[in-house]
């Protein structure tokens, strides 16, 4: 895969993406379909040469995300999921995304291990946190890792306060045009060739020593499992504990 710089924004920071994941560095118009951009807003993806706007990039400073952080003691339903606690709480995001609910973690204190198994969006959000880390101190407690959630668990053999699980659900018709991220992580998804099986993920991590699962889920959606402790509902999303 390519990524499309222009001479003026070559740097050491590209150059270091290129070597590290072996994606090759042009001036020229890239002829695929998709490939990455570099430019003055950073690491983008283009998923459609075609159309332009089908453009990805992740900014922890504005936007929706930065909006939310901007109003974080607000995330009550959120905070409510998590609990109150003394001390900061060592959290695993099996499903990072685009790190909207890890980033209201680490604003609240709180240690984040954030594991993404797409490539593309892991390098996306690695560029991301680069960008923002001087405006966003807390971003110090997060480790991103590229890879396979549960894999990544088993190896690090630890048990953590929390494992957050916040898989994708099916877009609802009415939804559609609000979905773009999400529309976004879902032909990445399928560019990479990557599995999207949410019940057999979260079929492996009930089945690991834990001291508290949240699962997020639509409001109106089934209970996956019967034995869920409590449960904090918003207006279209609620939080399944599991203790």
């Amino acid at each position: 895969m390519q990524i499309y710089v222009e001479k003026s924004f070559l740097d050491k920071n590209i150059h270091n993406i290129s070597n590290n994941f072996n994606l090759d560095i042009t001036n020229a118009s890239p002829l695929s379909k998709y490939y990455f951009i570099y430019d003055k807003n950073g690491l983008s993806f283009i998923r459609d040469s075609k159309n332009l706007k089908e453009k990805l990039n992740i900014n922890f400073l504005k936007g929706k995300l930065g909006w939310r952080l901007k109003r974080v003691n607000h995330e009550t339903k959120l905070k409510k999921a998590l609990g109150k606690a003394k001390v900061p709480l060592n959290i695993f995001d099996a499903t990072a995304g685009l790190l909207s609910d890890s980033m209201i973690f680490l604003s609240l204190g709180h240690n984040v291990i954030a594991v993404e198994q797409s490539k593309i969006i892991y390098l996306l959000l690695e560029d991301a946190i680069r960008r923002a880390k001087d405006s966003m101190p807390f971003l110090s407690n997060i480790k991103l890792i590229n890879g396979n959630s549960f894999d990544v668990i088993k190896q690090l053999d630890a048990l953590f306060d929390v494992i957050y699980l916040d898989p994708m659900y099916p877009i609802l018709k009415h939804n559609i045009k609000k979905s773009g991220e999400l529309n976004a992580i879902r032909s990445i998804l399928e560019i990479e060739n990557l599995s999207n099986d949410e019940d057999s993920m979260i079929n492996d991590f009930m089945r690991l020593d834990y001291k508290k699962i949240i699962l997020k889920r639509p409001l109106k959606s089934k209970k996956i499992y019967s034995n869920i402790n409590y449960q904090v509902k918003g207006r279209t999303t609620r939080f399944d504990i599991y203790l």
